[in-house]
C-alpha cells in the first residue's frame, strides 16, 4: 500500500521556522519526483516546492523562494521541506505528494498524503 505520511507542522509566529517531513512506503522512492503542496480553506491546492528523483534540482513557488528548501533522503525514504522566514500567509495545510513525471502537473497527481497544518500567527 502506498502511503505518504507528514509531520512537523504546527504553530510558529511570524519569522520564524518549521520543518515538515513526509516519509514514504509501498512506492519505488527513487522513481519519483516529491512535492509540496498547500491549501487554505475556499481556495484550490496551490504548488510550494519540488524535487526530481536524484535531488539535483528543484523548484518553488515565487512566494516561497529564498525562505523555503525542499530536500530528500533517498536512503530513508523521507522529503522535508524547511520554512523559515514564515509569514501569516503560509498558514495552510501542507500536503506531500509524490508523481513519476517532473516538473509536476498537479491534477495529474495521484498520491498524496492526508496533509498537516501548519498556522503562522502575526
Amino acid at each position: 500500500q502506498v502511503q505518504l505520511v507528514e509531520s512537523g507542522g504546527g504553530l510558529a509566529h511570524s519569522g520564524g521556522s518549521l520543518r515538515l517531513f513526509c516519509a514514504a512506503s509501498g512506492l519505488t522512492f527513487t522513481s519519483y519526483a516529491l512535492g509540496w503542496f498547500r491549501q487554505t480553506p475556499g481556495k484550490e491546492r496551490e504548488f510550494v516546492a519540488g524535487i526530481n528523483w536524484s535531488g539535483t534540482h528543484t523548484y518553488y513557488r515565487d512566494s516561497v523562494k529564498g525562505r523555503f528548501t525542499i530536500s530528500r533522503d533517498n536512503a530513508k525514504n523521507t522529503v522535508s521541506l524547511q520554512m523559515n522566514s514564515l509569514k501569516p500567509e503560509d498558514t495552510a495545510v501542507y500536503y506531500c505528494a509524490a508523481d513519476l513525471s517532473y516538473p509536476f502537473s498537479m491534477y495529474q497527481i495521484n498520491i498524496w498524503g492526508k496533509g498537516i497544518l501548519v498556522t503562522v500567527s502575526s
